[in-house]
């Protein structure tokens, strides 16, 4: 037999076994990678020395013949193998990934559930003893700061500042300029400055000097008669104003607060303004039986009427509790409106009534508050105070009402709602009440 008839005989025994081999390798490869992807790391790690063991005469025919056709089809079927790996470890690890993330996804998801139905628990305002102050003159206005530690009060035409601590404390200061009953206080929390609106149609601002004392810093006078209603947004570059002139007056701060726009189309006076939680709408009712929605235009930097609603009653409050949905009170009757965004048209429009106590409400300020860490809604009407829950099904559900022995009640929540704070004419006397979850 001549030496190349040798080499060809011992080539065709190499590829026969080789064949027989790769057959088995490749059964026991399959395998193998399904078992990669179950087992433990530490297999995987050795999945290279595995392979080596699984696939005995590839090197053997390596040093063969690496330019023989065989051998690059031998390396294309190696390319493969490895390529397959590489994608069930892919999936393998987005599998992980997703294994991971579900759970943190739904401890997160029961996180906010038990939340809710923490907050969602029985709770009740109760009064806290001994903490009354008998007040004979008038009190329509109520603030407290950021942090619950002042509260101001508006009695008649002065403002009276107390330390508050679970309670109020000691009077701090008396602010008075003589411009008539005060009707609006609001603490702006960045600035720490104070807010007030007056019968005889005047805005003050407050702010602390040196020696701690409140001191006038801005007296503006730019509306015609009485301030009814003022808000603030969450940037507190922006304030809001409505007023017996039937105006609506946007303020905004350059070195002092200036007159942005005034809006004109209530035909009467304005009795509630309120805020939506994107600040870029707020809604109003007045004495002309209108509700007027009113938008903010990126486009043209101004306030636009985009919505006249017309209601049968005119009514003294109304508040934004999404950005979708707000609630309307007219002065008569036990019905509460609710009010909702339609998707498609894009307007609001009346879609329930929510059944409150018995009686008229013809008494103005003590605004309608929504706080939305509680889901709770305070409504002021007739003889009560009225604290209605929103369920998580969408309905809302009186919780809790206090009933007075007069109609002439005004108050006000602080900003979390831990504390109600009122002055009726029956006692003559400021209360505070805790809010107590059961």
């Amino acid at each position: 037999m001549s030496i190349e008839q040798a080499v060809q005989s011992k080539l065709e025994c190499c590829m026969n076994e080789i064949e027989q081999h790769l057959d088995s390798s490749f059964d026991k490869i399959n395998n193998l990678i399904d078992q990669l992807f179950i087992l433990d790391d530490p297999i995987k790690k050795n999945f290279s020395a595995n392979l080596e063991v699984q696939l005995p005469k590839i090197n053997e025919f390596h040093s063969i013949g690496q330019s023989m056709v065989q051998f690059n089809m031998i390396e294309e079927l190696i390319q493969l193998i490895n390529q397959k790996i590489k994608e069930k470890s892919e999936i393998q690890q987005l599998q992980l990934h997703q294994d991971y993330q579900q759970p943190q996804l739904k401890d997160k998801d029961n996180k906010i559930k038990s939340q809710s139905q923490i907050n969602l628990k029985p709770f009740t305002y109760e009064i806290i003893q001994n903490n009354s102050i008998k007040q004979l003159n008038c009190c329509r206005a109520f603030a407290f700061n950021k942090d619950c530690s002042i509260i101001a009060i508006g009695c008649n035409s002065q403002i009276i500042i107390h330390q508050f601590k679970q309670g109020i404390q000691q009077q701090i200061q008396v602010l008075d300029q003589d411009k008539g009953s005060v009707h609006t206080l609001n603490f702006m929390k960045k600035s720490n400055q104070l807010i007030s609106g007056y019968q005889h149609n005047t805005i003050i601002i407050w702010s602390i000097n040196n020696n701690n004392q409140w001191v006038c810093s801005q007296t503006i006078q730019e509306h015609n008669s009485q301030i009814n209603c003022l808000i603030v947004n969450n940037n507190e570059d922006l304030f809001i104003s409505g007023s017996h002139d039937k105006t609506i007056k946007f303020w905004i701060k350059k070195n002092e607060w200036i007159c942005q726009q005034t809006i004109t189309e209530h035909q009467n006076q304005v009795n509630s303004i309120s805020l939506n939680d994107s600040q870029n709408k707020v809604i109003s009712c007045g004495k002309d039986k209108f509700i007027l929605i009113i938008e903010y235009s990126e486009q043209n930097k101004n306030w636009i009427v985009i919505q006249k609603i017309n209601v049968d009653c005119f009514g003294n409050r109304l508040c934004f509790i999404d950005d979708n949905l707000f609630t309307f009170k007219p002065i008569e009757g036990n019905l509460m409106q609710v009010y909702e965004m339609n998707n498609v048209s894009k307007s609001f429009n009346k879609t329930k009534d929510v059944i409150v106590n018995q009686g008229n409400d013809y008494y103005m300020f003590f605004p309608q508050q929504y706080i939305n860490s509680k889901q709770l809604l305070v409504n002021r009407h007739d003889k009560y105070v009225e604290f209605i829950r929103k369920t998580e099904n969408g309905q809302f559900e009186i919780q809790q009402s206090i009933q007075f022995n007069t109609k002439c009640i005004f108050g006000s929540l602080s900003d979390e709602g831990d504390y109600l704070i009122t002055w009726e004419d029956s006692s003559k006397e400021i209360q505070i009440r805790k809010y107590r979850q059961e």
